[in-house]
């Protein structure tokens, strides 16, 4: 569908991230633990949480977003029907411009389960 490989999209990130944690160790210190308090399971579970978060990055049209939590939601045992489902609500959410962007995320969804990601 699109012309962004996701797969290929998150691990430029990373590498980049590689860079910023050597270069702003403290920032990204702070930024890992935030991230790891905020997905740990409590009254809603990783799941839940990650599917929230993907739907966000739709709304906020980020390509990274959606290419780290796509991988995440997989790792989770996300079902396909799942992913689709939290599609619509963004959709909703979000009007023309998620329809868009949640049309990436299945293509991100799809690249990754295809095993085009580590």
């Amino acid at each position: 569908m699109s012309t962004t490989s996701y797969p290929d999209l998150t691990n430029a990130i990373s590498k980049q991230v590689g860079q910023l944690r050597k270069g702003i160790p403290a920032t990204m210190k702070g930024f890992s633990e935030m991230a790891q308090c905020a997905t740990a399971s409590g009254q809603l579970d990783e799941k839940t949480k990650e599917l929230i978060a993907m739907g966000i990055a739709i709304a906020l049209r980020c390509d990274g977003c959606i290419g780290f939590h796509t991988k995440a939601l997989q790792r989770l045992g996300v079902t396909r029907a799942e992913f689709e489902e939290m599609l619509g609500v963004a959709i909703y959410m979000g009007g023309g411009p998620s329809l868009m962007y949640a049309a990436q995320a299945l293509d991100a969804w799809e690249q990754f389960e295809s095993g085009g990601g580590a």
